[in-house]
């Protein structure tokens, strides 16, 4: 068997795909295409016609062929077996079979085709093959992707880990009232260039790589330290990998002290009766200042994991005084909640359900007073010669609260480079992408109330809005806590375990 050339052509003979396996120029294969339709004879079935010097193998598909020419010597069963094969590609790729799929997928047919037949010789595949080879999946690289990724994330992790210490470091050191050398010129207002960025970068990652060595098996120097092991050495060629990519690296690495959710981790210790109390803040606040709404929403939900610990009651500290709308289910006594803020079933001799999360209490409180709001944002874009200098500033109002993995997300233009940064407490990342600088702050507690930043970027004041705020907290906003739980006969009490969480749905400065 010698193929000369595979083609999909229309009734009139124009070719859309053809794929030539042996040296034919383009007006040979136009020419025998075009006389194609000529020699079939009508009102005959047959699928093949012959000329002196080719024979055209050929199947009707809807409103085109699939056609095969040979050379008169070829073996017509082997042929009739090819162009099935052909027939059946077709369809992997085109999804109707019109002239402008074809021509919009000619390219994955050639390939195809070329996996059928080789220099004018059909290839022993099937269609299953073919689609493997066409598709180039191997295995052996996907292993490497993932070994890849996986080197990826242990240093992305390490330079965060890094980043907390840092960020430790600096602020024991403000705390105690000491200025560490290897700090330099941070945090100061004079840093105006990108070149003065970097140079911090070095000052403050240099003396902390020693940390990356197992120094409590064997001390060393900070210059041997830095050539134990090779993680540090993957650390710094990941970072000049994503410096080549484009990717911004800044001056306290850029990176977050965590990645995790918004969601905080379950407890570990989990009694028969575990108590969750959850709360929601929705937050829409001017840039000129003004509360516009606050909306706290908060349910305690009660799980009960052994069934002599069913019937029982808790009891409820209420200490708010924000004005909050409570709520409770209504299978729960009303009248002892209004009169002795005691949670108990109407009906006593009924338990709560077994392994089932059951809402008990509902409250929600919404209010325009600016008091109220736990974590005050105030941005002051100023226009100046080369761009705008922001300054933004947070202040934690609810002192009670303490706040975890705070992101203070700020657009910024794009298409005019990365911000030059000024004054800052905590991390900071600039994501080119989404075009958004986020503040990043590990905690931000009575200790911690207050903070600020300050960059320099070429842009209008109205460019830095809204500004986004994202947290989690394990204290919840609103004075409501469980404080005993006991058996409604006798008043025994009872061990329960509490898991708080104050979570952000939506925070914004518009």
């Amino acid at each position: 068997m010698v193929l000369l050339a595979a083609a999909v052509c229309t009734k009139a003979g124009k070719a859309i795909v053809s794929r030539q396996f042996v040296e034919m120029t383009r007006t040979r294969i136009e020419g025998l295409l075009a006389a194609f339709p000529k020699l079939m004879n009508t009102g005959k079935q047959h699928t093949f016609v012959e000329t002196d010097s080719v024979r055209y193998v050929y199947q009707p598909l809807e409103k085109l062929y699939m056609v095969l020419i040979t050379t008169k010597n070829s073996n017509i069963l082997e042929d009739l077996e090819t162009l099935r094969l052909f027939s059946r590609v077709i369809p992997e790729y085109c999804r109707v079979l019109e002239e402008s799929e074809i021509s919009e997928h000619c390219f994955d047919l050639i390939f195809a085709f070329d996996e059928i037949v080789a220099l004018g010789y059909r290839e022993n595949v099937n269609l299953a093959q073919i689609r493997t080879f066409t598709e180039m999946d191997s295995h052996e690289e996907k292993v490497f992707r993932a070994v890849r990724e996986t080197q990826e994330r242990e240093a992305k992790a390490e330079m965060r880990r890094k980043a907390k210490e840092l960020q430790q470091a600096r602020r024991d050191a403000e705390r105690s009232g000491k200025k560490l050398p290897a700090f330099g010129g941070f945090g100061s207002a004079g840093m105006t260039s990108v070149s003065s960025g970097s140079i911090i970068t070095d000052t403050i990652v240099e003396p902390e790589k020693p940390k990356i060595t197992p120094a409590s098996v064997r001390p060393s120097g900070p210059s041997k330290a830095l050539k134990l092991g090779a993680k540090g050495k993957e650390v710094d060629n990941f970072v000049d990998k994503l410096k080549s990519e484009g990717e911004t690296i800044m001056s306290t690495t850029g990176k977050r002290g965590s990645d995790v959710s918004k969601v905080l981790p379950p407890p570990v210790n989990v009694e028969s009766v575990h108590l969750r109390e959850e709360e929601k803040i929705s937050l829409t606040c001017g840039r000129d200042g003004g509360l516009q709404n606050m909306e706290v929403l908060g349910m305690l939900t009660l799980r009960v994991t052994d069934e002599k610990n069913g019937r029982i009651r808790l009891i409820i500290n209420n200490n708010d005084n924000k004005g909050l709308q409570l709520q409770t289910h209504p299978n729960v006594d009303k009248k002892l909640f209004t009169s002795e803020s005691v949670i108990g079933l109407k009906n006593p001799e009924k338990s709560f359900p077994l392994n089932n999360d059951v809402g008990v209490l509902k409250w929600r409180l919404q209010t325009t007073d600016e008091s109220l709001i736990p974590l005050n944002i105030n941005c002051w874009p100023s226009e100046s010669g080369t761009g705008c200098d922001v300054n933004i500033e947070y202040e934690l109002q609810e002192e009670s609260l303490e706040l975890n993995d705070v992101v203070i997300s700020i657009p910024v233009p794009s298409g005019v480079g990365t911000p030059v940064i000024g004054d800052l407490d905590g991390e900071y990342k600039h994501d080119s992408r989404r075009n958004i600088l986020e503040w990043c702050l590990p905690v931000i507690d009575a200790n911690n109330k207050t903070g600020s930043l300050e960059f320099s970027i070429a842009g209008q004041p109205n460019d830095f809005f809204p500004i986004g705020v994202s947290f989690v907290s394990k204290r919840n906003y609103c004075d409501i806590q469980v404080t005993k739980v006991t058996h409604v006969d006798g008043d025994s009490p009872v061990r329960f375990s509490t898991e708080t969480s104050f979570v952000v749905d939506k925070y914004e400065i518009l």
